[in-house]
């Protein structure tokens, strides 16, 4: 079994206003694209109700960085009372969303992804051992990466959902 190490826990952003939920899905996935990690969806639900749209998603991204080390992110979604808006903007009309985005980010470094290191008492000692002192500047290396993502995706989802709350502030019509 592999040892997931915590390196970041519970990163949040938060936002109410107006945003685009397909564009901001394209951030983040596109963001994970580009870096070149593995995608997985664990969890999709939207939900209709009289004051609008829930909508809970969870994501786990994950890269191998080594043969030994795994690198993921656990990025909770939730957007609450999303309504569908149309907005003015130099004569077009866009369509966008209305609502509150919070976002929550954990950060992880999986050690011994494969699961071989662990399976016997004294391979799970030589490991601990190995980590501990002899491996101790790629652990760290490891927590520099996940750390530097997450926090570029984060300011890369600060920077989009600012945009909106700049940029389309009049007009609105629902």
């Amino acid at each position: 079994m592999a040892e997931r190490s915590l390196v970041i826990d519970h990163l949040k952003l938060s936002y109410e206003g107006l945003f685009n939920a397909a564009e901001l899905y394209n951030v983040i996935s596109s963001f994970f694209y580009e870096k070149g990690w593995d995608w997985l969806e664990k969890f999709n639900l939207e939900q209709v109700t009289p004051t609008g749209k829930n909508i809970q998603l969870i994501l786990e991204p994950w890269k191998s960085v080594s043969d030994f080390y795994k690198i993921s992110v656990a990025i909770k979604i939730h957007l609450t009372d999303v309504k569908d808006v149309e907005v003015e903007q130099e004569g077009k009309t866009l369509r966008l969303n209305h609502g509150q985005v919070k976002i929550t980010f954990d950060g992880y470094v999986l050690s011994d992804r494969s699961g071989e290191w662990t399976s016997k008492p004294f391979y799970w000692f030589l490991t601990l051992i190995a980590q501990k002192y002899f491996f101790r500047d790629r652990f760290a290396r490891m927590e520099a990466w996940i750390t530097s993502d997450v926090e570029d995706l984060h300011e890369r989802i600060k920077t989009y959902l600012n945009v909106f709350k700049y940029t389309y502030r009049e007009k609105i019509k629902e």
